[in-house]
């Protein structure tokens, strides 16, 4: 099981903090916020992996292919394409998860689950993306076991090996439920700042 520090918002001491227990893969929110961050730090850290967990754009995709190493939230084939073209012309494929939206709610991203098989295989065999798992966030009003064990159930159909499933209030449900990856903000640096 792997921790991703969600860096989103945090400031850099907060950061500096948290790298210097050995911490090297963490969660950022937005390409821009994540740019002005990392990009001086990448060049002076070993084994540091960066994961795009909030929801792309796909004008900037060509930024997010240059700076992740994983993009956690693929959930349209308009954004796969944009994703395999800025892949080609930058000579850099980041790994990919589908995020799935469990709850089916109309206000989060997401691919609804019964077309996540779709757009995986549309993903790997018409883009040639390296599709490797799923992610999700439950609905905050529901329990959220159901919700990972539908995503755990999905991965084991599609072939897929990571769950990216999990945040501060519920990673040891997900963690029960077979998540190989869990994001974790509050829990590590307390409540963010909000910009």
């Amino acid at each position: 099981m792997t921790l991703t520090a969600v860096s989103k918002t945090q400031p850099d001491e907060a950061i500096d903090a948290i790298l210097a227990t050995g911490q090297r893969v963490f969660g950022e929110n937005r390409v821009q916020e994540a740019q002005a961050r990392w990009t001086e730090r990448l060049s002076g850290l070993d084994g540091l992996e960066l994961r795009l967990i909030g929801p792309l754009q796909t004008n900037k995709a060509e930024d997010a292919v240059v700076l992740f190493d994983v993009i956690e939230t693929l959930d349209r084939e308009k954004l796969a394409r944009a994703l395999a073209e800025a892949a080609q012309k930058r000579g850099r494929s980041p790994r990919v998860l589908v995020q799935v939206n469990t709850g089916a709610e109309p206000q989060k991203a997401g691919v609804l689950p019964e077309a996540a098989a779709a757009l995986i295989e549309t993903a790997r065999r018409t883009y040639g993306l390296t599709v490797e798992g799923l992610m999700c966030i439950p609905p905050a009003d529901q329990e959220a076991e159901p919700h990972f064990a539908l995503l755990r159930d999905m991965a084991e159909r599609n072939g897929l090996s990571v769950l990216s499933m999990g945040m501060s209030g519920d990673y040891e449900t997900a963690i029960r439920c077979g998540a190989t990856h869990v994001r974790v903000g509050t829990a590590l640096f307390g409540e963010r700042n909000r910009p």
